[in-house]
Formats: structure tokens, C-alpha cells, sequence
């Protein structure tokens, strides 16, 4: 019996040990972070995009250069006839388009340059180009163009457009163009 009494005493010390120790607590999961705080939203500001002022077409007109303007051809050139200075019905056509664009553009000068073609001597034929410079300029100005915007000058036959020896060449060698000086 006395083992008993051991025994016993000794499951109620242990029961009574395990009671007295703190319980554990249950491992509780950690608290979910606390929500973000909601940053204010900050609207990407975008950098103010610098638009380039709208230029009027004379502005345009005084920021090329004088090659960038002849290069666009802005002034066509016009045809005579064979051994002729008068300006033709298809060339007062042309001329009034031209005459509209230096209305347009009132500080530009012009140089009247005319050609004709291989036949000829040279000095006939540079008294016949500055012919049809002439004629070309008084046309112009009796479309209302000043005539202190404009310049004439013969290259006789010097300067051909077309090389070639025959009507289709000489036909467009017989010419008045044009070359802004200024503007």
C-alpha cells in the first residue's frame, strides 16, 4: 500500500505542478498591418509643353534664305516665241500669279533674267534676252508691281535650260525667270 500512497502523492504533485504553471497562450497569428495609409494622390503635373508660336507666312517668308526661297521656285518662269519679246496669252496667265505673290510678299525684289536659245549670234541674242526681261518687268508693273523691286538682265543664249539642238530645246531656252535678290 505504500507504493499506492506514492504513486498517488506523486500524480497529485504532478497535476497539481502542471496546474499551478501559466497556460500557454495560443499563438495568435500577428494583426495584419495596418492598412496603408492612403498617400494623397499626387497627379503627375506634366512640364507645360512650349508650344512654338503660329508664324504668319511672312514671318516664314523672312526666316528662310534667299537660296531656300528660289529653291522653292516660288515665281515661274514664262516662254516666248521664236525671234519674239511679247508676252504670250499663257505667260500673262503666269505672270498675274507671280505679280500676286510679290503683292503678297512687299519687301521681296526680283531679277528678271532672259534667255534665248542657241541660234543667233551672241550679241543679238543679249539684246533680245534683255527684250523679254523688259517686257516681262513692264507687264508686272502694269499689274501694280513697283518697279524698284525689280531688276532685269540678259544672258543671251549662255545659260539654256535643255542642251539640246532642236525645236522641243530651243522652245524652252526661250525664257524669263526669275531669281529673288532680296526680301
Amino acid at each position: 500500500m505504500k507504493k499506492y500512497l506514492v504513486l498517488f502523492l506523486t500524480v497529485i504533485l504532478v497535476l497539481s505542478f502542471a496546474s499551478s504553471c501559466k497556460k500557454k497562450a495560443k499563438e495568435v497569428p500577428p494583426p495584419p498591418p495596418p492598412q496603408a495609409l492612403e498617400q494623397p494622390r499626387v497627379e503627375k503635373v506634366e512640364e507645360p509643353v512650349l508650344k512654338e508660336p503660329i508664324l504668319t507666312e511672312e514671318e516664314i517668308f523672312m526666316k528662310k534664305t534667299l537660296e531656300e526661297i528660289n529653291q522653292e521656285k516660288p515665281l515661274a518662269m514664262i516662254h516666248f516665241d521664236y525671234d519674239k519679246y511679247n508676252i504670250r496669252p499663257d505667260a500673262a496667265s503666269v505672270l498675274e500669279a507671280n505679280a500676286g505673290w510679290l503683292k503678297k510678299y512687299q519687301t521681296a525684289k526680283v531679277l528678271i533674267e532672259g534667255h534665248c536659245d542657241e541660234r543667233g549670234t551672241e550679241e543679238y541674242n543679249l539684246a533680245l534676252g534683255e527684250k523679254r526681261a523688259k517686257s516681262t518687268m513692264d507687264y508686272l508693273v502694269s499689274l501694280g508691281i513697283s518697279p524698284d523691286r525689280l531688276r532685269i538682265i540678259s544672258y543671251g543664249k549662255s545659260q539654256p535650260l535643255d542642251p539640246g539642238h532642236d525645236e522641243t530645246a530651243w522652245a524652252k531656252n526661250r525664257r524669263a525667270q526669275f531669281l529673288i535678290i532680296e526680301k
